[in-house]
């Protein structure tokens, strides 16, 4: 029987394959699916490691999983492999790619990760709470979300920051991050057909990244940029409204990933291990799209 917040039958089969083999070598080896449905019902919950229940195994072995995979990015393949396969069919919309962000709080043993060391890519001045993906605030520390979301409400990609980054610095950021391979044949899928921003997302370099990139683009000009272009003697910018009103999936994709209630607080002190939490909620989102996929 399946219990709530672990994966149907259907969607286990999906994503079986793709995980790394047992080890020949050693003692008793934790089944997988026992582990994964483990992580999941903490990230659905947002309950601390030591409080996963018994009949997922021992919590050290849920939370090593769920840091080895983490490590070598058997999460990130998962993703792929359930996008790739929605594209085969057909089902991937790029026709209204819609990007935005949100505001996530972190919990106060989300701070206080260790200091000593240097994430990869990063250089020895950047400041530790840019590395770590806190921002500080009135609020708090937060954590901010940059998602794309094809036209279903389904999670291309996505980018980790501060939660005091502002929005446009980070679109382009996640515009190259969108990447669904062909499952035969064929270069990969990186460019949307359509992009759908808010007015926020409204800067020069923004309109002309996606002018040379060829991607068409419904973003509300603000009122400042309006009436420079007005005393300029300028035009406006092309926008239409019915295709602007495309823009809620992305809100509802918001909506769909708060639910799960360790993504909706941040309880990670890596920004690595919060990027994986991510990826598990949008994989399960992807999965559950399929009505045959749910519990």
């Amino acid at each position: 029987m399946v219990r709530r917040h672990e994966l149907s039958d259907a969607a286990w089969a999906r994503i079986e394959p793709l995980l790394p083999a047992h080890p020949r070598q050693g003692g008793r080896w934790r089944d997988h699916r026992q582990v994964v449905n483990g992580i999941v019902w903490k990230i659905r919950t947002g309950a601390d490691w030591r409080d996963i229940p018994e009949r997922y195994g021992p919590w050290q072995t849920v939370y090593q999983r769920f840091r080895r995979w983490s490590a070598d990015g058997t999460w990130d393949r998962l993703l792929e492999h359930v996008q790739v396969h929605d594209d085969a069919i057909g089902e991937v919309d790029m026709t209204g790619v819609c990007v935005d962000s949100t505001i996530v709080r972190a919990h106060q043993h989300a701070a206080g990760a260790r200091k000593k060391g240097t994430p990869p890519g990063r250089t020895g001045q950047q400041d530790h709470q840019t590395d770590r993906a806190l921002g500080r605030s009135r609020g708090g520390l937060t954590t901010k979300i940059h998602l794309a979301c094809d036209g279903r409400g389904l999670p291309l990609s996505f980018v980790i920051t501060g939660g005091n980054i502002n929005d446009c610095t980070r679109l382009i950021e996640v515009i190259e991050a969108i990447r669904i391979p062909r499952k035969h044949v064929g270069r990969p899928r990186i460019r949307p057909l359509h992009l759908i921003a808010d007015k926020g997302y409204s800067t020069n370099k923004i309109r002309l990244y996606l002018r040379r990139r060829r991607i068409a683009h419904t973003i509300p000009e603000r009122r400042d940029q309006l009436a420079a272009r007005a005393r300029r003697g300028w035009r406006r910018c092309g926008f239409d409204k019915e295709i602007y009103r495309r823009r809620n999936v992305v809100e509802r994709c918001f909506n769909q990933l708060k639910r799960f209630r360790g993504l909706a607080t941040r309880y990670e002190k890596l920004a690595a291990h919060y990027r994986s939490v991510v990826t598990i909620a949008s994989l399960i989102l992807w999965l559950n799209q399929d009505p045959q996929n749910r519990p």
